[in-house]
């Protein structure tokens, strides 16, 4: 392995050598980046009022909103232009919660752990159930338990045994992890199998919400998916004004729900005291994003674009997911304020909404400004959300997409930048690997054609425009902070953000100095179905 590390990193330093000579770098405008990015920071202070003044952001709330208009006024103070909430569609009703109780009052007086799901109603006070297990795995069950479930507290998940963790909680890449994401993956063609199954999981999902919607029982209580006492709580989807929201649902920690289990096999009748406090918000159900800009000169008209979006869950304060990307974004463009920079092309800022649930204020952004697909015929594709529906053709582009240049998402926690995923766009590697060189000394040195997905740069790759996401240190997000109670300032790494901030200002600056656009992908086109076999 030392000798294939060594090759690699040879080849590597050969190729940025090769790129730096033949791509312009800024050397006298990275120094001033890194002088007040690494000197002069504000990103803990943007992080610091998003999460522990503001909190959760979740889409519609009204801390979503404070936290949008916060930011607009931070655009205006910083003295950048147009900066304003721009509408994307109508999501629907904003949710908040006060306050979640829950303890054991029979057999045992036990207090106990969980958070309510996001769009799940209170319980008008405390109320008083019994608990009992109920197994739903297809829509045949329900006839089991139709005319059974009123005014009872449900258990939906079967005890798990916590897991003993062989991964570390706490990760940084490697100089071999790095290496692996520089090999391509051939693409295994079973993406379609996936969605498949996803939406068959939804729609068992939905039915079972309209079940113990029909069923009144008192509430529900599912496992969390993390164990050591996390709590994974993330929403039931029943935005949308007048939507039956079902009964009150809650996540529990891993130990505390085994124990119910447990009792409820045992002791028969376990009885258990709930508390929860929520509100419905449906005086405003457009949503928007917050955008600003850094006005361009000689290319004004030509756009380069960062971001990260601005909601998140509920559990707790939004810190690594997304309030990280959020804040280095905005230090991104106060930096390059600060120093006076003078792009010739347009910079724009875009903290976007309803990413959580499906990319919705950034899929909205480009579907307004860039392009757009035909609504589809099929009835069953059109009852599905956007995000979930086949690709609809012609592709139809606006002049804007002809003046766009590039994209750059920040969101994958609180990790420092490691490099960039060029998204198979070949033409690109060259390029990003000499705007790394001077960063390398701060562990930015890799360029992969590998994609990655699930975030916001995916709306604008979709179309065929430039839109990359970085390549960042792993450390807990996924197994401590995605989604979890945990996600909280404590979280943040300082040293990790501010390399993040200087870097993607100078990946934004060096876009919008490129004497020519940066070079594209071909455009997205509609592929054959392959035909089903007959055998």
């Amino acid at each position: 392995m030392p000798n294939l590390l060594f090759r690699a990193s040879a080849f590597a330093l050969l190729l940025s050598t090769a790129a730096f000579a033949e791509e312009p770098v800024h050397l006298d405008i990275v120094s001033a980046i890194r002088e007040e990015g690494l000197h002069h920071s504000k990103v803990m202070d943007i992080a610091l009022y998003l999460t522990d003044v503001i909190g959760p952001r979740l889409t519609n709330s009204p801390q979503q909103r404070e936290a949008a208009e916060w930011v607009r006024q931070q655009f205006d103070n910083w003295g950048l232009k147009n900066a304003e909430l721009e509408a994307w569609g109508d999501f629907g009703r904003g949710w908040s919660f006060e306050h979640a109780t829950i303890h054991m009052v029979r057999p045992q007086h036990l207090p106990l752990f969980a958070l309510p799901k996001a769009w799940t109603p209170g319980t008008n006070g405390p109320a008083k159930g019994l608990c009992t297990r109920v197994t739903i795995k297809t829509v045949e069950d329900f006839e089991k338990y139709r005319g059974k479930l009123a005014g009872k507290i449900l258990l939906l998940d079967e005890a798990r045994s916590p897991k003993d963790d062989t991964v570390p909680v706490f990760k940084r890449h490697t100089g071999e992890d790095l290496c692996k994401l520089e090999e391509f993956p051939i693409p295994d063609g079973k993406s379609g199998d996936a969605r498949k199954e996803y939406l068959k999981t939804r729609e068992l999902q939905d039915k079972t919400r309209e079940f113990l919607a029909s069923e009144k029982p008192l509430a529900a209580i599912e496992l969390s998916s993390r164990d050591n006492g996390i709590v994974r709580a993330m929403g039931s989807r029943s935005y949308k004004p007048g939507q039956d929201p079902g009964p009150p649902v809650l996540c529990m920690i891993t130990e505390h729900y085994n124990r119910l289990v447990r009792f409820v096999e045992d002791e028969g009748e376990v009885e258990l005291e709930i508390d929860i406090k929520a509100t419905f918000h449906e005086e405003e159900t457009l949503a928007y994003n917050v955008v600003a800009e850094l006005p361009g000169t000689s290319k004004s008209h030509e756009i380069v674009m960062l971001g990260g979006h601005l909601d998140s869950w509920h559990g707790g304060t939004g810190a690594t997911d997304n309030a990280a990307g959020v804040s280095v974004a905005m230090e991104a463009v106060r930096i390059l304020k600060a120093i006076g920079a003078k792009p010739k092309r347009t910079i724009r800022v875009a903290l976007w909404t309803g990413e959580e649930q499906g990319l919705l204020g950034s899929r909205g952004y480009v579907k307004k400004h860039f392009a757009s697909r035909p609504e589809p015929t099929d009835p069953e594709q059109l009852a599905l959300p956007e995000v979930l529906r086949e690709p609809t053709w012609p592709l139809r582009t606006t002049r804007a997409h002809d003046k766009f240049c590039a994209y750059f998402n920040l969101d994958n926690g609180s990790g420092k930048i490691r490099g960039i995923y060029a998204q198979e766009n070949s033409a690109v590697v060259p390029i990003f690997t000499a705007w790394l060189a001077p960063f390398n000394d701060l562990g930015a040195d890799t360029v992969t054609l590998q994609t990655t997905g699930s975030t916001d740069h995916v709306p604008f790759d979709d179309v065929g425009l430039p839109g990359f996401q970085f390549i960042q240190d792993p450390l807990e997000y996924f197994t401590r902070t995605h989604h979890t109670n945990l996600d909280v300032y404590d979280r943040l790494q300082r040293d990790d953000l501010m390399q993040s901030a200087t870097i993607m200002a100078s990946f934004v600056y060096h876009a919008a100095m490129r004497d020519e656009p940066l070079p594209r992908k071909p455009m997205p086109r509609e592929r054959a179905v392959p035909v089903e076999s007959k055998n």
